[in-house]
């Protein structure tokens, strides 16, 4: 059977969506998460043990995509490199206040720049998701298991950062070259929406 131009166009589009929804419960269902992983291992597990990180990291991606130029690189470098300093804080019990609320927040916040296709300035776009960072890496931090090493556990969750940002960016560029940036717009509009739950359960 012939498909059509225009039904293997709307074929892509959802199947992109489809994607973007699918994605963070298939990573969340990563095998082999137990408290007893320890090091860089449990360290590339964490940041899919929950949805809110897999949401904002996919995201950041996404919208470093929807933002083209220095911004595919820097943003999600920026994030990295600030989560980090997060993940010390985390590790060494300073306190950083509302961490959870901090969490859903920028969510939230990506999820809405993404579905408003916001082109804030590099510096602004570099401060936000720098702030957001520190609330991620102070979660990943303070959850690193006991028997974990400090330095393997961190940089195993900043690969999987890496990692996740980079799924970001490679869906965000898909949908741009299927002349479908409406489809990031979309997946931001179902970001916020997800935050609304962390909200609820924070």
């Amino acid at each position: 059977m012939k498909i059509s131009s225009r039904n293997a166009s709307r074929l892509r589009q959802s199947l992109f969506l489809l994607a973007i929804v699918l994605l963070p419960s298939l990573a969340q269902a990563h095998p082999g998460h137990t408290s007893s992983a320890s090091g860089a291992a449990a360290g590339l597990l964490h940041p899919f043990s929950g949805l809110d990180h897999l949401c904002a990291m996919i995201a950041v991606g996404l919208w470093a995509a929807q933002r083209g130029g220095r911004a595919l690189w820097l943003v999600p470098l920026t994030f990295v490199s600030v989560m980090a300093l997060g993940g010390i804080l985390g590790m060494n019990g300073i306190q950083v206040p509302l961490a959870e609320q901090g969490v859903a927040a920028s969510v939230l916040i990506l999820g809405l720049l993404l579905a408003a296709a916001a082109r804030l300035p590099l510096a602004a776009s570099v401060v936000t998701v720098g702030i957001f960072a520190i609330f991620h890496g102070y979660a990943h931090g303070a959850e690193m298991p006991a028997t974990a090493a400090g330095l393997s556990y961190g940089l195993g969750f900043l690969a999987a950062t890496a990692a996740l940002h980079l799924v970001g960016i490679g869906l965000g560029l898909l949908a741009q070259q299927l002349g479908s940036t409406r489809l990031i717009r979309c997946a931001g509009v179902l970001i916020a929406l997800f935050s609304l739950y962390l909200f609820c359960n924070n």
